[in-house]
């Protein structure tokens, strides 16, 4: 049978009794982290190459700091610090920074460094170092070697935790701490690995495009929805003035971190929204595949500073990463194609030609005449690349792909058709 991981964040509830321990080894996981960083700038220096983690792991594995975590929760630090390498390294973008430091910075009042010392890292814990104590929602994450009584001594973190409600913790594969600075304690991010068990809604296909003016539309046989991401982009503007207002002299102020950490959060939540409805509404319509074009690609052009800077804010991985798992758990199978020529080319007749997007949102056919939203078009076209036959939306000339119906997304209520104007719902 099918599986997946699903991570659920559990509430610490002895947090003032584990913090401690929770905080010694944050800053061991830290101090691990700038030691093997420090190592793998000095090759790159000597030899113009980054070791890769197996070379990391032997390098390291003697080195005090290695010993400040269980011997799996370092590792897991040296296998983030080598993808992280990685993927500087693989970039061809100029603007790209490698790895640095993990530190902290504190300042008085007049500006002037009082000191420094590591952030709190998050720590993760696998299989062999975590016990699961089922009965008094309890768990037993074992301690690295320099902060027990002695290295051989079976000491641990005893963690209390409240799971969220109707949720069971078990297949854990790994248990992350998380340190959340705005609420001033730790959290549990547990992964667990889980069944897909539901049966397949139906046999439609649908597909889905995705843009950055609207972060997704799609389109069914019989219908088609257009999510506009004007939330996305009040929240954008907004909480970037307030970060760049409050930017202290010396770094971030606490209101500048702030505004960034609610973006993220209004980030993570809107599309979290947006992907469950979409999968909803494939449920609705007895979606068995969903189609979903790969814009995969794109980033590696260039696109001048103003396109550059767009693209950088569209996180079309993170929604489709997002919609797979939705919809599988769902029972909805997912495919990703590849979305070359799906907006220049007609969903009714076939005819591809790239003048015929007239202006934003609108295209018109140069040989059949049909008028269709260009994202619903796109989107159409996607959809049809798994169909022997490629049959077009119904009245397609003035219904659904013309006028399709415009989900926009409400703060406390989610998401939901627009008002409808004159007794005409669009």
């Amino acid at each position: 049978m099918e599986t997946t991981h699903r991570t659920h964040i559990c509430r610490l509830s002895n947090h003032s009794q584990v913090k401690e321990a929770l905080d010694t080894h944050a800053w061991s996981a830290s101090t691990l982290w700038n030691v093997a960083n420090y190592h793998a700038q000095q090759v790159w220096d000597d030899t113009g190459e980054i070791p890769d983690e197996a070379a990391l792991k032997h390098e390291l594995k003697d080195h005090p700091t290695y010993n400040g975590l269980h011997s799996q929760s370092s590792q897991n630090v040296l296998e983030e610090l080598s993808e992280a390498d990685s993927s500087w390294f693989g970039s061809d973008d100029d603007r790209d920074n490698p790895p640095g430091y993990r530190k902290q910075n504190y300042y008085d009042a007049e500006g002037n460094r009082v000191h420094e010392e590591h952030p709190r890292s998050t720590v993760t814990w696998k299989p062999s170092a975590i016990r699961h104590d089922t009965d008094n929602n309890r768990f037993r994450l074992s301690k690295g070697a320099n902060h027990k009584s002695s290295p051989r001594a079976h000491e641990y973190i005893l963690a209390e935790y409240d799971a969220p409600p109707e949720v069971t913790l078990e297949n854990i594969q790994q248990i992350r701490a998380v340190w959340q600075s705005r609420k001033g304690r730790w959290e549990l991010h547990v992964v667990c690995e889980h069944e897909l068990a539901a049966e397949s809604p139906g046999d439609t296909v649908a597909g889905v495009d995705l843009g950055i003016c609207n972060p997704a539309t799609v389109a069914f046989p019989d219908d088609a929805v257009v999510y506009p991401g004007n939330r996305l982009r009040e929240d954008k503007h907004y909480f970037t003035r307030e970060e760049y207002q409050t930017e202290g002299g010396d770094g971030p102020s606490q209101k500048a971190e702030w505004a960034r950490e609610k973006l993220s959060r209004r980030k993570t939540q809107f599309l979290h929204a947006l992907t469950r409805d979409i999968v909803e509404r494939c449920v609705s319509h007895e979606v068995g595949t969903l189609v979903i074009g790969d814009p995969s690609g794109v980033d590696e052009a260039e696109w001048g500073r103003h396109g550059n800077k767009r693209l950088d804010n569209w996180a079309y991985k993170r929604t489709m990463n997002l919609l797979d798992y939705k919809a599988r758990d769902r029972g909805i199978e997912m495919e990703r194609r590849d979305e070359r020529g799906t907006s220049s080319t007609c969903s009714v007749c076939g005819f591809e030609d790239g003048e015929c997007r007239v202006e934003r949102g609108l295209w018109k056919c140069g040989r059949c005449g049909v008028v269709a939203h260009g994202d619903v078009n796109g989107a159409d076209n996607i959809r049809q690349k798994t169909l022997p036959v490629t049959p077009p939306l119904e009245d397609s000339s003035n219904g659904c792909v013309a006028q399709p119906r415009i989900i926009q997304c409400d703060q406390t209520r989610g998401f939901e058709p627009r008002d409808s104007v004159d007794g005409v719902t669009p």
